[in-house]
């Protein structure tokens, strides 16, 4: 079983790839699934994202022409901050989701990409804040799959502070999720942007393991055609050395297992 469960087409605001290359190219290279995740973001200059009715009616288009050669789901990332949860939850009504990814791009309206949220804070205090701002979100907002590349943060600080430094901060959020029946997502893009880990880390996922977190999506976070399932086959192989013995799917917001390769 191959699946990719993270995905930008052109309802993104930083991808321009059409809904129907991904099917294309999944059929192409063998895949069974896929899950599209476009961006939403709310309170953050120049980001927008999907639209409702424009992303359903897409996706209706590809699913009849594409269904009965693979499976094809609905999904959305959440770029969520504490304060616009209710903007989110109107969101999340609005569509008929499968599989929502809640990932945390912004903080205290500044982002991590341009390192505006690295300014005037050291590495130890935006690092806390960081995890922080996922503990108040996740103790809040329930209406999601996974965590979307929990460690975000070291793809834009890369001088990588010590998990021993912040492994409370991570523990609190994965006990928080465990309870939640929520799980986390694998990013393979680690690969693309070299960093030398998987994402989240390999200290990250043996303390889910060792926590008793089992669900487990993986996801290439493709923003080109040219990266639809890049590495997912190898992160298989790493999750099942690591002792995990699945990885999942969702239909309608419910997690289904798979034998990990």
């Amino acid at each position: 079983m191959l699946a990719d469960y993270h995905l930008h087409t052109h309802n993104s605001d930083d991808s321009k790839v059409e809904m129907y290359e991904y099917a294309e190219r999944a059929i192409q290279i063998g895949f069974d699934e896929f899950c599209y995740t476009d961006h939403k973001d709310y309170d953050v200059d120049g980001l927008n994202g999907i639209e409702s009715d424009k992303y359903l009616i897409e996706y209706k288009k590809v699913l009849e022409k594409y269904s009965d050669k693979i499976n094809i789901k609905l999904g959305a990332e959440f770029g969520m901050q504490i304060f616009n949860i209710n903007k989110f939850e109107n969101l999340f009504k609005s569509l008929p989701l499968d599989f929502v990814i809640l990932s945390f791009h912004t903080v205290d309206k500044k982002m991590l990409w341009n390192k505006d949220f690295f300014e005037g804070r050291t590495q130890k205090e935006y690092n806390e804040r960081y995890y922080q701002e996922i503990i108040d979100v996740t103790k809040i907002y329930k209406n999601y799959s996974v965590l979307g590349h929990l460690d975000l943060i070291r793809r834009y600080d890369t001088s990588y502070y010590p998990f021993e430094k912040i492994k409370d901060f991570i523990a609190e959020i994965l006990k928080q999720i465990i309870k939640d029946g929520k799980g986390l997502e694998v990013n393979t893009s680690c690969f693309r942007y070299k960093i030398p880990d998987l994402t989240p880390s390999v200290d990250i996922l043996k303390l889910y393991k060792d926590l008793g977190g089992e669900i487990l999506t993986i996801g290439s976070d493709s923003h080109s055609v040219e990266h639809f399932g890049a590495k997912i086959f190898d992160v298989q192989k790493q999750l099942k050395e690591l002792g995990f013995n699945h990885f999942y799917t969702f239909d309608k917001m419910q997690p289904i297992g798979h034998n990990l390769i």
